[in-house]
């Protein structure tokens, strides 16, 4: 770490992101030509395509997937490198809202979805630096303290593992004395989100799958004999499927998913690597860490040392320095001890929320689709990217499938004229909440 001295610490701070900067650069896949026909054509290079490409692949399919941008441009690498277990919807509300037979099963598959992103990094030799340490949620609020212990005993009923931590024990658990009790979760843990994706993009390309950079799909046409044309700004192909994999970048090459899907933006700031010492105090168990806000913060220790430390700090259009001032400000409330500490690294991104808050998969408007993860893409994503792929190779549908998928109930096209409002909404929850806080029920 770099000797402290009186600069603001956001001084110098890369306005890049930093996996993309530690992992290996990807080859160029633009300006291949494309094919004329295929069995699948896949539109999104993010987690979720990439996964269903190998997986077609493995399963014999010609596939060809196509990235407006280039691999990995969105969330896939830009995201705090968090796997866990569970939906944006915590298990009690999933039993409450869908009943505990269909709650079971969809929890089962975060579970499943972890243990994927497990196996795909041993099984495929990736060095994605994974942690296996599970996640810490922690009470912003008394009230939200409060509720923990019914939700364990959800978790613990849909076949989890979680075990509440209350306030005199979270100093064994977080560097921080501002919350009020914890919830640690077991199954998840961290990974360095760019490294595992290259991983699986080598992956795909091992079993077969066709990748394309550069290439944006505008149009979809379906034939008289069943079969698609997918229009994309360098020629047409035709495909028996197609697989939109778009999540946070969705646009209009379906309307109907587009007035399903909000782009919310997300961002993280990170520091310098810190001393050995002072890293383990902030994770002493490597655990990652969530807290319970509406404009929630979320942040781990990575391999090097370092703290990536991220948020929804705005849900109004803004830019990657404002949220770098809000977010070590909230970084240096929970950790009053990294004062001094330099941002090396500030950056932002989509990620794709619904209205419902649970991610979607299914078949709507001619296409089979994996979108809306709200914030916990990576192991749902890689695993959706993966089940729908077995079901359009003629295998069992995901228990997600069974879920509705509403349309934003609001006059709306693609462009969240209403995530102000609704940002303000929040706030205003959050202001309730800190007014119980005062003092925190115990100092570690």
């Amino acid at each position: 770490m770099a000797e402290r001295s009186d600069e603001s610490p956001l001084e110098g701070v890369k306005r890049r992101v930093l996996w993309q900067e530690q992992a290996p650069p990807l080859p160029d896949r633009s300006g291949r030509p494309l094919p004329d026909a295929v069995d699948v054509v896949v539109v999104g290079g993010g987690y979720t395509g990439i996964a269903a490409a190998r997986q077609l692949a493995r399963q014999g399919a010609t596939v060809t997937l196509v990235e407006a941008e280039r691999m990995g441009f969105g969330a896939s690498t830009r995201n705090g490198g968090i796997v866990h277990p569970g939906y944006k919807l915590g298990a009690a509300e999933l039993i409450r809202r869908f009943g505990e037979e269909t709650a079971a099963a969809l929890y089962l598959e975060t579970l499943q979805a972890c243990d994927l992103v497990k196996s795909l990094i041993a099984d495929e030799g990736m060095n994605a630096e994974l942690v296996s340490g599970g996640h810490l949620e922690l009470a912003y609020a008394p009230s939200h303290a409060e509720a923990f212990e019914a939700e364990g005993a959800a978790i613990e009923r849909l076949g989890g593992r979680a075990n509440v931590i209350p306030p005199d024990r979270l100093g064994e658990e977080v560097g921080s004395d501002v919350y009020f009790g914890g919830l640690a979760i077991e199954g998840g843990g961290g990974i360095h989100p760019a490294r595992y994706f290259g991983g699986l993009v080598d992956a795909a390309e091992r079993a077969g799958a066709d990748l394309h950079e550069g290439v944006r799909a505008h149009a979809l046409r379906r034939q008289a004999d069943g079969r698609s044309v997918v229009e994309t700004n360098r020629g047409a192909i035709f495909s028996r499927d197609v697989f939109v994999a778009t999540n946070g970048y969705t646009n209009g090459f379906v309307p109907a998913l587009r007035r399903r899907l909000i782009p919310i933006g997300s961002y993280i700031i990170a520091t310098e690597p810190l001393p050995d010492e002072l890293a383990r105090s902030l994770s002493p168990k490597g655990r990652v860490f969530f807290d319970t806000k509406n404009f929630l913060y979320y942040w781990r220790v990575t391999a090097d040392n370092r703290l990536a430390f991220g948020g929804r700090a705005s849900f109004i259009p803004t830019s990657v320095d404002r949220t770098a001032r809000i977010l070590l400000r909230g970084m240096l409330d929970v950790y009053p001890q990294l004062s001094g500490v330099r941002i090396e690294y500030a950056w932002g991104g989509n990620v794709g929320f619904t209205f419902d808050r649970m991610p979607h998969v299914g078949r709507l408007g001619g296409v089979t689709y994996a979108i809306g993860y709200c914030g916990s893409g990576i192991a749902l994503a890689t695993y959706l990217g993966t089940k729908a792929a077995e079901w359009l190779g003629g295998g069992q549908p995901p228990a997600l499938a069974q879920l509705p998928f509403p349309l934003v109930p609001a006059p709306y096209e693609g462009r969240p004229w209403f995530l102000p409002f609704a940002g303000e909404w929040y706030r205003l929850q959050d202001r309730i909440a800190a007014r119980s806080r005062r003092q925190p029920a115990l100092k570690h």
